[in-house]
């Protein structure tokens, strides 16, 4: 994003304000208007088959796509309320290793529209896709709708 943010301010910001993020051991390994990149190990992760628990599945790329949106809002100059409305996810595979989500956010039409109804109505609704990989092969595919509501 163009705000002077390194990865490294990104990651501190998630572990700072929410908190599960540490404890997962999620680090940010790219944060652009392309897209969003994290990994997490599996040790803190791990379920009781010795693979990634599946709600640290979800919550990790619930985590990408909001990622994503957090900071292309900023960008857009709006600091915003962002909360998910509701999610899927296919679990495609177990994950016995370290695994990294990915969020391609939006491209430029959708998001133009998106942010025409946040600007106009100070609340908008859109859906993001991400998807989970270990080993480059994709294990998890998610789709979650997200409402932003500007601050006043």
């Amino acid at each position: 994003m163009s705000e002077v943010r390194t990865v490294a301010d990104i990651e501190a910001y998630l572990h700072r304000h929410i908190p599960i993020t540490r404890d997962m051991g999620v680090r940010l390994l790219e944060c652009s208007l392309q897209g969003v990149k994290l990994s997490a190990p599996l040790a803190p992760n791990v379920n009781h088959r010795a693979t990634v628990f599946g709600g640290s599945v979800s919550a990790t790329l619930i985590l990408a796509a909001w990622t994503w949106l957090h900071f292309a809002l900023r960008e857009a100059g709006l600091h915003c309320q962002i909360v998910i409305q509701r999610n899927t996810v296919d679990y495609v595979a177990p994950i016995a290793g370290e695994f990294t989500a990915h969020c391609d956010g939006l491209t430029a039409a959708p998001w133009e529209r998106f942010l025409r109804t946040l600007r106009r109505h100070g609340k908008a609704r859109l859906e993001l896709h991400a998807r989970l990989q270990w080993h480059g092969k994709v294990v998890a595919k998610f789709s979650g709708d997200y409402v932003a509501v500007i601050l006043k």
